[in-house]
């Protein structure tokens, strides 16, 4: 039951990234224009929201499978 404990861990870990930064950008270079050897770029930055109901199911279905792990070893 080691692989249990593993995801659960991930999980917690990852639902307390999620509550900690709900908000994160990324930027992506799109080519615009392209004329012989000149190229036109432009970088686009788009925002992205983690629900925060999703964080926290994240993070307790982490704590419940961290339970069944420890439980499991018992």
């Amino acid at each position: 039951m080691k692989g249990i404990l593993i995801l659960g861990v991930v999980l917690a870990i990852l639902g307390l990234i999620g509550l900690a930064i709900p908000v994160f950008t990324t930027t992506q270079t799109k080519e615009v224009a392209k004329l012989g050897d000149v190229q036109i770029q432009s970088k686009e930055e788009n925002s992205h929201t983690i629900p925060p109901l999703l964080s926290g199911g994240m993070l307790a279905l982490g704590v419940v499978l961290i339970g069944a792990g420890a439980w499991s070893r018992r």
